[in-house]
């Protein structure tokens, strides 16, 4: 059996910043890539932790609308933060954003992100 791969295209997030798709579809699971708080209508970084993280939930979402499915359906999140400080931020966010029971989640400070952003997610979601 052949290898197949569905590449996700959609206006409804931003555009990539480099080399990689906005995710790939395999055998009805979601690898979204990273999103960082870019308004898609704007492609502008948006300032602040919480205007980003905000963003970023928004982005998420119409990653997901674009492929018919909604945040019932993620299952991992990977999230990066340039200062582990803002936890309770991301906290709050979540419980804003998601009900229980929670998807999976791994959460880690690094030095630097994309653009200068503060914070960045990915998600893992399964039709």
């Amino acid at each position: 059996m052949a290898f197949t791969k569905k590449i996700v295209n959609t206006d409804l997030a931003p555009a990539a910043v480099g080399t990689y798709s906005q995710g790939v579809e395999h055998n009805g699971v979601f690898y979204f890539s990273g999103q960082i708080g870019i308004d898609p209508k704007t492609s502008v970084l948006l300032e602040g932790f919480e205007a980003q993280l905000n963003q970023i939930m928004k982005n998420i979402d119409g990653l997901l609308e674009s492929q018919g499915i909604d945040r019932t359906h993620i299952i991992k999140t990977s999230i990066f933060v340039t200062d582990l400080g803002k936890f309770n931020l991301v906290n709050e966010a979540y419980i804003k954003y998601f009900q229980e029971p929670y998807p999976a989640r791994s959460c880690v400070e690094v030095p630097n992100l994309p653009k200068g952003a503060l914070v960045e997610i990915e998600v893992i979601a399964a039709r």
